[in-house]
């Protein structure tokens, strides 16, 4: 830190030699500093750096054993002593982690909340709810994102993973707007870090969907995404004792696409299942 001083003052007409000297370094040093700057273990630390932070802010409840992961899964050589290392110095911190002393604060909304407990449409595609759920498996947590259509009850897209990342909900949103007319869709969540995470809200301005979201720690804010996922707990989650990821994950698609979707049928659309009033709904409208 000090050859910098060494410069400025050479240029104010102190001898680089005098300088050394009184700072008690050789003027061999400084030269060999000026030919090179930064060594290669900083040039390289500032490359880590700089993907960190993109990964961070990709995922801000990620502490640094899952940013190494996700730096190795990129294919870099990289220890995870290191990546602590970087993390503690850029305060690259897990939006999860509570410091002593003090609670954990979630962000504020990125957007308004549109649906204020409204959760009518007249057709479908015009809102879409919602959110993470999580169950125990004995291979650890299983996560699921789906989307819900507010007129139609359907789920439109859902995503499983063994880690509740901003991709999690990214590819729920992928798979949610295959086949859908989904330009324009409000799609409503809590303050959740995935929703507010950089990837998600890309994916959002992408699609051309607008954001819209609750507030913190009010579950009436999303009650009808909660509604199914209380199902979901009652007919899949809670009736046995689940082994591996791949086993909840096939139970979980086969009850959504074959009960949920196709057998379940619901007062609300008139004793009709989700695909039934869609079908419905499109031959009326393709008629009219």
């Amino acid at each position: 830190m000090m050859y910098p001083l060494v410069v400025d003052l050479a240029a104010e007409g102190v001898r680089v030699s005098t300088t050394c000297r009184v700072l008690g370094f050789s003027t061999q040093a400084f030269y060999k500093w000026r030919a090179q700057p930064y060594s290669d273990a900083e040039w390289e630390d500032a490359h880590l750096i700089n993907q960190l932070v993109d990964l961070h802010a990709d995922d801000p409840e990620f502490g640094y054993r899952f940013l190494h992961d996700e730096l190795v899964a990129a294919g870099q050589v990289v220890g995870a002593n290191r990546v602590h290392r970087l993390c503690r110095q850029n305060q690259l911190w897990s939006v999860f982690a509570r410091k002593r002393g003090h609670g954990r604060k979630v962000g504020p909304p990125l957007h308004d909340d549109l649906v204020q407990r409204h959760f009518k449409a007249d057709t479908p595609d015009v809102v879409w709810l919602t959110d993470i759920t999580e169950h125990w498996t004995d291979e650890g947590k299983l996560y699921m994102c789906a989307l819900k259509d507010v007129c139609s009850g359907r789920i439109v897209g859902y995503a499983l993973d063994a880690r509740m990342t901003s991709q999690l909900a990214v590819r729920a949103l992928d798979n949610a707007v295959i086949g859908r007319d989904y330009r324009g869709v409000v799609v409503h969540s809590d303050r959740g870090s995935q929703f507010r995470s950089r990837a998600f809200v890309a994916r959002l301005k992408h699609y051309k969907m607008v954001g819209s979201m609750g507030r913190v720690g009010a579950c009436g804010d999303n009650a009808m995404m909660e509604s199914f996922f209380s199902l979901l707990q009652k007919n899949v989650l809670d009736r046995k004792r689940w082994r591996t990821r791949r086993e909840l994950t096939s139970r979980i698609v086969n009850w959504i696409e074959r009960t949920y979707h196709r057998r379940r049928r619901q007062p609300r659309l008139g004793r009709l299942t989700p695909v039934e009033f869609e079908l419905v709904f499109n031959a009326q409208a393709t008629a009219a």
